[in-house]
């Protein structure tokens, strides 16, 4: 499996940002060919003693990383990427990787 991790950090406003993430850029994602599980953080991120600046955990999986380029290059993902500057204000980190269960 391979994973593609957003770490959105804290929006101007929070309810804009999760009015218009679960609306509008969640249907858009799983429009993703290749696309096999979409998970989003609920509740508090961080540590008990420093909540930090992050808003929501996504979590999508893939069979390959190749598979998740390859999403990234179709017009969908394009489509997806392109769709984070109309609610990501706060900023994002992508990160990509293979995993395994140990």
């Amino acid at each position: 499996m391979a994973k593609l991790v957003a770490i959105y950090k804290t929006p101007k406003d929070k309810a804009k940002f999760d009015a218009y993430y679960y609306s509008t850029h969640v249907p858009l994602a799983k429009t993703i060919k290749g696309l096999r599980g979409y998970e989003v953080s609920t509740g508090a991120i961080g540590l008990p003693m420093d909540p930090g600046n992050v808003h929501l955990v996504a979590i999508l999986t893939f069979d390959s990383a190749a598979d998740i380029a390859a999403a990234l290059g179709s017009p969908e993902g394009q489509a997806t990427a392109g769709d984070l500057g109309n609610f990501a204000d706060g900023g994002v980190d992508l990160m990509i990787f293979d995993s395994k269960m140990v």
